[in-house]
């Protein structure tokens, strides 16, 4: 059974707490159908239940108003996520923290798109664990493109950042837990989730090998030149390759 006490409504509706009512309503009709028990691909009716429960909460302004307070309250208290996940570990350590970058700004960038920007002040408060240490994460993920950082210093995550956490919190289990309900992870879901992305990063570096290698042996389309007159003596024409 899915707990509904820790349950972020905005997180579950994967809306911003800015979201306006319209958006609000559109966001639960869309997620309705697909969580319906009648739905005999995706129905759950757990997942049904606390989309309705948030849904009534979210749609009455004063019910909103109440749990936006209470919802600030939480956030203020919510435990660093060094609590939950280890940093330390020489291996393991460094890729979680790669994947705690990339969670908080995943939620800036969702949830302020117009002020993605967050300052290492800001990471370390909300990882827990010393900027410090943070020098080879951040050189890290900027050389993939997943993070860029501004003159000010603050890092924003890109598009390509934003593709792949979306696309993989499914895949890495550690990751998953640090944008939902940021649960304890245990070290086996940690090895199984390094396993998972460093099998990603290989899966995504053979395909841009392929790709390449298409591009290298794409074939040649070969059309006369006819601006220009056959050489007379070898009544051969000139050509001109296009790619």
């Amino acid at each position: 059974m899915l707990e509904m006490n820790n349950l972020d409504y905005y997180e579950f509706l994967q809306i911003s707490p800015n979201a306006d009512p319209d958006t609000i309503h559109r966001v639960y009709r869309f997620l309705a159908a697909r969580f319906h028990p009648d739905n005999p691909v995706s129905g759950d009716p757990e997942k049904f239940f606390m989309l309705k429960t948030a849904y009534d909460v979210l749609s009455d302004p004063t019910r909103r108003a109440e749990y936006d307070v209470k919802r600030e309250v939480v956030e203020t208290e919510k435990a660093p996520l060094s609590s939950s996940v280890d940093f330390m570990d020489q291996f393991e350590g460094e890729l979680n923290r790669r994947l705690a970058v990339l969670a908080v700004l995943y939620f800036r960038r969702r949830n302020s798109p117009q002020t993605p920007e967050v300052g290492l002040p800001e990471v370390e408060k909300q990882m827990g664990f010393p900027r410090d240490y943070l020098d080879f994460t951040m050189w890290y993920l900027q050389k993939k493109g997943y993070i860029t950082r501004a003159d000010n210093s603050d890092f924003t995550l890109t598009a390509d950042g934003v593709d792949f956490v979306e696309s993989q919190r499914v895949n890495i289990p550690v990751l998953n837990k640090m944008l939902t309900s940021g649960a304890s992870v245990t070290s086996a879901s940690s090895n199984s989730s390094h396993e998972d992305l460093a099998e990603l990063e290989m899966r995504t570096s053979e395909a841009h090998e392929a790709a390449e290698e298409t591009e290298a042996v794409s074939p040649r389309v070969v059309v006369a030149d006819m601006s220009a007159q056959g050489d007379r003596r070898t009544g051969s024409d000139r050509r001109i390759s296009i790619h």
